[in-house]
């Protein structure tokens, strides 16, 4: 295999649940080396376990990491993170504010220590603004860029994403701004180490396409419309003859044309209602009926195949069950299976995007708690046997 293009970065994961770990994962996915700080005794929430075993989420999540315990609640352990810090080109935390204050881990503080690390700060709300100090999760961060509110029916109360979206739109960002602030700090004349101030919520609003421009020029407030596009018709969901349902987008002029051919009415195409992608918006409702009926008398794997040989994109709705299955997941390879020592042959996503020289790759699942703490406190911080077992009995690591 080729060199991983990260070799030779080392990576200090000083967070927990999802996005800021996750980052650190997507880096460690394609070679850098990444030290993931834990809770002695317990460990990491996403290990799933009140006594530090490990999940199969873990297995998963803390892939290409090396674990160390650190009770960061403790002065001596505070102490140690910043002796860590300038021995690592990235740092990746996602404590609120008051608590970075309050274990000395704030930006001035680090930078101060390591002005040549990348140091990068994945909080609720970011490091300014009045709602820096609060905490999020997910869901939070879903309401407050806007997902929410938009997502769902519209005779129904707003819905939150079924997996936790944002906190991995956020990790790509989060992953994107480390390798460009590597770049800076490596080509640049005295480019040096920077601070990364990401908002979980930005990720979200990013995704809000162009809820902000059109309310800034037209006051239109983007509502929730179910599975319909609200600039694009047809594209919704259609229940099939086996109960199962299927995803179609023919919302430009040429794909309704196929899709009225397709369902055997090729004069919906030429008729006035729908001959433009503007009419059809104003017309959805009868035109979804006509294709709600239609869709209704197929099986969805011959609806599909039927769509995609004209050309028309469909997709049936697909479980996880599906996927483990689906022929065309399985030649691309975009999971992979894995040996753990806990859970045997274990499949997960692949390292993602495929790079055609430098792909990522699984080179450990999630590691035992604590696994690697006389490798990095010994060979990074020089610590002598007696001193790690006086820190392990005194309950700092």
């Amino acid at each position: 295999m080729s060199t991983l293009p990260l070799a030779g970065i080392r990576v200090l994961d000083l967070s927990t649940v999802l996005a800021a770990p996750v980052t650190a994962t997507f880096l460690g996915d394609f070679g850098a080396e990444v030290v993931k700080v834990e809770e002695p005794g317990r460990g990491d929430f996403t290990r799933g376990t009140a006594d530090g075993a490990r999940s199969a989420y873990w297995a998963q999540e803390a892939r290409n990491k090396k674990s160390v315990t650190l009770d960061l609640r403790t002065a001596e352990g505070q102490r140690m993170v910043r002796d860590l810090v300038p021995h690592f080109d990235v740092v990746i935390t996602n404590y609120r504010p008051p608590t970075l204050r309050s274990w000395g881990l704030t930006p001035d503080t680090l930078q101060e220590l390591a002005p040549d690390t990348i140091l990068v700060y994945v909080t609720g709300y970011g490091l300014t603004g009045p709602y820096s100090d609060r905490g999020s999760f997910d869901r939070i961060a879903s309401a407050f860029a806007g997902l929410t509110y938009v997502t769902g029916d519209e005779d129904r109360e707003p819905v939150r994403s079924g997996y936790s979206t944002i906190d991995y739109m956020a990790a790509y960002l989060g992953a994107f701004s480390v390798v460009t602030a590597l770049y800076h700090r490596d080509t640049a004349d005295g480019g040096g180490g920077q601070v990364i101030d990401l908002a979980l919520y930005e990720a979200g609003f990013r995704a809000s396409e162009d809820a902000l421009v059109a309310y800034a020029t037209t006051g239109q407030v983007r509502e929730r419309l179910g599975n319909r596009n609200p600039k694009m018709v047809p594209a919704s969901d259609f229940t099939t003859r086996d109960g199962r349902r299927v995803s179609v987008h023919a919302g430009t002029d040429a794909l309704f044309r196929k899709l009225a051919a397709v369902m055997g009415r090729p004069e919906l195409a030429a008729c006035e209602q729908y001959a433009t992608r503007a009419a059809r918006v104003q017309h959805a409702d009868s035109l979804y009926e006509a294709i709600t009926v239609w869709a209704a008398a197929h099986a969805a794997d011959d609806l599909v195949k039927l769509l995609s040989d004209a050309g028309i994109p469909a997709s049936p709705l697909m479980s996880i069950a599906d996927i483990t299955t689906d022929p065309h997941y399985q030649e691309r390879g975009t999971f992979v299976t894995v040996d753990d020592p806990d859970f045997g042959a274990l499949p997960m996503p692949a390292p993602m995007p495929r790079l055609s020289k430098t792909p990522g790759s699984i080179r450990a699942t999630g590691p035992a708690l604590g696994e690697h703490n006389t490798e990095v406190y010994q060979g990074v911080l020089g610590l002598s046997p007696d001193e790690i077992t006086a820190l392990h009995t005194a309950g700092v690591i």
